[in-house]
């Protein structure tokens, strides 16, 4: 599985919206960890595994959820 490098970058406050997403639109200079830079302003897993993120906001990730870099949270 091709893995992005982890950017940097703080983490958010989750609301209800997250769902599993296998495309994501790119918010830093590198894709989350996981993720694919596919050169179009978007981060994919290739269609490998679906993960459940949402943007930091410069928060830090709520309980329950990590920082996976690029400015975004993954639940656990």
């Amino acid at each position: 599985m091709l893995i992005s490098l982890l950017g940097s970058g703080a983490i958010l406050a989750t609301g209800p919206g997250a769902q599993a997403q296998e495309v994501i639109p790119k918010l830093q200079a590198l894709c989350p960890l996981g993720y694919v830079d596919t050169f179009n302003g978007k981060c994919s897993t290739l269609g490998v595994v679906s993960y459940t993120v949402a943007p930091t906001n410069g928060e830090a990730c709520q309980s329950g959820w990590m920082n996976i870099g690029g400015g975004y949270c993954r639940r656990k």
